[in-house]
């Protein structure tokens, strides 16, 4: 393709190198080895995946008289689906672990001879370090199969999460979580062998007088075979004065639960979910939480990269601008969602629109807005009072 042509330039100044997060085909990070096989954080991530996963993107043009909804043909077949290989919701989905843990995405735009969008690529990469080549800003990228490649810029929708002290990449959560969940690991682990040394041992056979450890171990092998065997159904046990046999009663070990929990608190907070949340029990005011401080700043900036990177100046001076739909009523109660008939009725709201908040199908003039007869517009707002 015409877009590679460009990636063969190697005449540039470096800014700064970022290590990014991604993740791999055997469930593995790159940047972090392990962190994405702890199932606490797959827990915390999946639900940033089904929430920005169902974002609706707009193509939306906005001038003085009129409001359109994609009034270009080209945008609405990119917005569903920006390459042959995913849909738009999978597109969203697949950004959001490196976007949470590095704190990056980035999404190739791939255009065609005159500039237009054509597809859009969610980058697996490895690394990636800013770069100028010929005075302007790119991206170079090491790939998770090894190859290099520099995209220009503005050629890259690139979203970020805690920006602090570089001016280019936002910060990754990284170097705290790992901690974090090297506790957990260890504690699991702690856990299971505990669980095997506790069940391992049934049994103390002390022999009264010496014996050759040759002639110990086969008389313990025998014991196990002849009283061990549940098959052989003995219900009496046997033995001479040559050995004292003595059941050990297994301890069932438990761990220290306020400190696992303490980890687990931790985790949530540093990931911004809670267990409700990430078990799926929220109501609507704990939804509406999480949505305004997790989600709603990933759709602003989706909104922003999308809009100032598929659109020209020129473009965005007529009104063109990418907006992503949250229907974040889903999780609404009844009674809430019964409440907005009242915006339909006054045309804030057509009736499909409020049909959907209940997962109706659309029904014919669904589309067109309605008043009350008992409502009208305002004459003569903008007119002074006398």
């Amino acid at each position: 393709m015409n877009f590679l042509k460009r990636l063969f330039n190697r005449k540039s100044e470096t800014v700064t190198r970022y290590q990014i997060v991604t993740d791999k085909g055997n469930g593995t990070f790159i940047y972090s080895g392990k962190i994405y096989q702890s199932d606490i954080v797959t827990a915390c991530l999946a639900p940033y995946k089904k929430a920005v996963g169902k974002l609706s993107p707009l193509h939306v043009r906005k001038s003085k008289d009129n409001t359109e909804i994609f009034p270009e043909p080209y945008m609405r077949f990119l917005l569903e689906e920006p390459n042959t290989l995913l849909t738009m919701q999978k597109t969203l989905e697949k950004i959001v672990s490196p976007l949470i843990l590095s704190g990056n995405a980035f999404i190739l735009i791939v255009r065609d001879i005159n500039g237009y969008p054509l597809e859009l690529f969610p980058i697996p990469a490895v690394s990636a370090e800013a770069v100028y080549m010929n005075g302007e800003l790119s991206l170079k990228f090491i790939y998770q199969n090894g190859k290099t490649y520099t995209h220009k810029y503005d050629d890259i929708i690139h979203l970020r999460m805690n920006m602090t002290e570089n001016d280019l990449f936002g910060e990754p959560v990284m170097p705290a979580l790992s901690k974090l969940v090297n506790l957990v690991e260890t504690i699991d682990t702690g856990v299971s062998k505990a669980i095997k040394n506790s069940n391992a041992i049934r049994w103390l056979v002390r022999f009264n007088s010496a014996v050759r450890p040759d002639d110990m171990e086969k008389q313990i092998k025998l014991f196990d075979e002849t009283y061990m065997d549940v098959d052989k159904g003995h219900s009496t046990v046997a033995h001479d004065l040559k050995t004292d046999v003595t059941p050990i009663n297994p301890q069932n070990y438990v761990p220290n639960f306020p400190i696992t929990e303490s980890i687990r608190q931790r985790i949530y907070s540093l990931l911004g979910v809670n267990e409700k949340i990430v078990q799926g029990t929220f109501n609507e005011d704990e939804w509406n939480s999480f949505y305004e401080n997790s989600i709603e700043p990933i759709a602003l900036d989706l909104q922003s990269e999308f809009t100032r990177k598929l659109f020209t100046r020129k473009e965005r001076a007529f009104g063109n601008k990418i907006i992503f739909a949250a229907n974040s009523l889903s999780c609404a109660s009844l009674s809430t969602k019964l409440q907005f008939v009242s915006m339909v009725d006054r045309g804030a709201m057509v009736p499909n629109e409020w049909r959907d908040l209940f997962n109706y199908a659309p029904i014919e003039n669904g589309d067109k807005p309605i008043r009350r007869l008992d409502t009208a517009l305002v004459e003569g707002g903008d007119e002074d009072e006398s």
